[in-house]
């Protein structure tokens, strides 16, 4: 399961938010800032919807995941756009990219008062993308497949807002939306890093 395969599909409808982007003056690295304060809103958000805020926000934590995914792909597109690619823009978008990771789901699992779970589930994310990275580093090109990619998490938590807000409190074996998808974020990410580690080292030998 992974999104990465509709990459093509996704720059051709980036094209718009690239030309409004430009239009705007913005540079890849401010719009990769912009995508981390959405991340943080989002964080933020979850964690106060689950600590019994009002339901309404885990439908803006929703969006805010969703701008945060967007912006992260329409930064990489506005920098080849004007030919400003560098290796220092693509290590800040790394960087802003994991902080966003730790930030959201840091939220998830405070709102629902689940730490051990996102101390899991956070790991297993963070495993996926150092393995991405990493196989990158030793030659044999960015990896973003696997069973579960950030597009995946993202199209997923920002699913799991929208089904928390329908959908409050406890949905199976005591778990909430939030809860589940903690758990599906500790076994498949740490699944996904294990995967991702075994292809390339089949590779490389």
């Amino acid at each position: 399961m992974t999104l990465d395969q509709y990459r093509d599909i996704a720059d051709r409808l980036l094209v718009p938010f690239v030309d409004a982007a430009e239009a705007l003056g913005l540079t890849p690295d401010g719009v990769s800032v912009i995508a981390f304060v959405f991340a943080g809103a989002a964080g933020g958000a979850f964690a106060l919807a689950g600590g019994q805020g009002p339901l309404w926000l885990y439908l803006a934590a929703s969006f805010f995941v969703f701008a945060n995914g967007w912006l992260d792909l329409v930064d990489g597109a506005l920098a080849r756009s004007l030919g400003t690619d560098s290796e220092g823009g693509d290590l800040l978008d790394h960087v802003l990219d994991r902080y966003a990771d730790v930030l959201i789901i840091a939220g998830l699992a405070a709102g629902a008062d689940a730490y051990a779970l996102g101390l899991l589930a956070v790991t297993g994310v963070l495993l996926t993308s150092y393995l991405g990275t990493q196989i990158q580093a030793v030659g044999l090109g960015r990896e973003y497949g696997g069973l579960l990619g950030r597009a995946d998490r993202l199209a997923l938590v920002g699913i799991v807002g929208v089904v928390a807000f329908v959908l409050p409190g406890e949905i199976v074996a005591g778990f909430g939306a939030v809860e589940l998808l903690l758990v599906l974020f500790a076994v498949v990410g740490h699944l996904t890093a294990l995967q991702r580690f075994w292809g390339a080292w089949s590779d490389l030998r």
